[in-house]
């Protein structure tokens, strides 16, 4: 376990995960203001449906190489430096995407970005080096929460400083302001944050990423949470990729409702991340909350094949955002307690990675299913998501196994 500061560091003040979380939480506002205004910026090239979707797309690619990468580098260098290095990266890209030429330079520098910012794995390393494991639940909760308040201010800045009748340049604006929220991140992170680990801890022989993965894909417990993160990543982002289109389809809403709607979910997603999961895992364990989240979300898109519009419609997509919110934090607490301590930014990376490549492949298979049956892709989410619920009883069993047995 790695419930214990690393041999030869000072030890972690209490505030030190929260204070990263604080500080990422600017780099995370940055995010929120770029992604509503992509399908605006991408039309300002005039890119036809397909290549707005490679924007999209290019950012998880790079960040299913990148949270592996930087994973494995976090654990021989230090999360510090990565931290480091991975936004500079991103605050560039930010930078270099106001002045893209056309269409396919944007792509390549989303990619690129995503690559850079495929740096979560850093962060849930960090979390788990200076937490115990009975607190890193609530602590992961509390990044998830960050992340979702970003998304809600972020796109209310962009749209306010966004000016889409210019064309590209109209951009520029908010692309600067995450640039240099970007910018403010790193120094935040120079001055306000101590580095973790210790080189000393980094020194032992890492395989690489593929054999990596082979010993993660065989292991009991792992092994079965990172196949859950792709069942249930999967059948969520293609919900939330086709949400619009199935909304204007059977309510004709536009984007001013579907706004609205993404707006209580996130409060939702936030809410119970900040308040509810952290002590609900602490009280009836992460095994249990994380098979009772993934039951919260097979109902829920279930239930939305029925819904008649309105409230009913948004508070059902908030309560899937509840089971999401409920569960996910769990993943990477349970897989930071069972992993070998030295590689934790590697092991962690890896199931980051199966979740970026779940937000490749669920749209693509949800933009399949959708012409064909509209709501379709709810049924397929909850079709998919129902088998998770035995993959995280069966991984929590196997936790409590190797607990007793004092295994890691």
């Amino acid at each position: 376990m790695s419930d214990t500061a690393p041999q030869g560091a000072s030890p972690p003040s209490s505030m030190a995960a929260p204070s990263l979380i604080a500080v990422i939480f600017i780099n995370m506002l940055g995010f929120g203001i770029i992604v509503p205004l992509l399908p605006f910026y991408a039309k300002s090239f005039d890119a036809p449906p397909w290549q707005i979707a490679l924007i999209f797309s290019a950012y998880s690619v790079g960040a299913f190489f990148g949270e592996p990468f930087w994973g494995r580098l976090s654990d021989k260098y230090g999360r510090k430096p990565l931290l480091i290095s991975t936004i500079t990266g991103n605050c560039l890209c930010y930078l270099a995407l106001a002045f893209a030429p056309n269409i396919w330079a944007a792509f390549a520098i989303r990619l690129l970005g995503g690559l850079a910012a495929g740096n979560g794995a850093v962060i849930q390393g960090y979390i788990a080096d200076v937490t115990p494991p009975e607190k890193r639940t609530r602590l992961l909760s509390y990044q998830g929460a960050a992340w979702n308040v970003g998304l809600i201010f972020g796109p209310m800045v962009g749209g306010i400083f966004a000016h889409p009748d210019a064309g590209p340049v109209g951009f520029r604006l908010p692309l600067f302001m995450a640039s240099g929220l970007a910018a403010l991140c790193v120094i935040g992170i120079m001055v306000f944050i101590r580095e973790s680990k210790t080189r000393e801890q980094a020194i032992t022989h890492r395989p690489s990423r593929w054999s990596a993965l082979g010993d993660v894909v065989r292991h009991p417990i792992i092994g079965r949470l990172m196949l859950l993160t792709f069942l249930v990543g999967f059948a969520f982002t293609g919900i939330e990729s086709t949400f619009g289109l199935w909304a204007q389809a059977r309510f004709q809403w536009g984007p001013r409702e579907i706004g609205v709607c993404f707006a209580f979910v996130g409060v939702a997603a936030a809410v119970t991340q900040m308040f509810v999961t952290g002590r609900l895992s602490e009280r009836f364990g992460e095994g249990r909350m994380l098979a009772v989240g993934m039951g919260i979300t097979v109902l829920s898109a279930a239930g939305q094949t029925m819904s008649p519009g309105g409230g009913v419609t948004i508070a059902l997509m908030c309560l899937t955002a509840v089971g999401q919110s409920v569960a996910w934090p769990n993943v990477g607490s349970m897989i930071s307690q069972t992993a070998d301590p030295h590689r934790q930014g590697q092991i962690l990376g890896l199931n980051n990675a199966t979740g970026a490549l779940a937000r490749v492949v669920g749209p693509f298979c949800a933009g399949l299913i959708f012409p064909v049956a509209i709501d379709g892709p709810f049924i397929l989410g909850a079709l998919v998501v129902a088998p998770a619920i035995f993959l995280a009883l069966a991984a929590s069993r196997r936790v409590a196994a190797s607990r007793a047995d004092g295994r890691p």
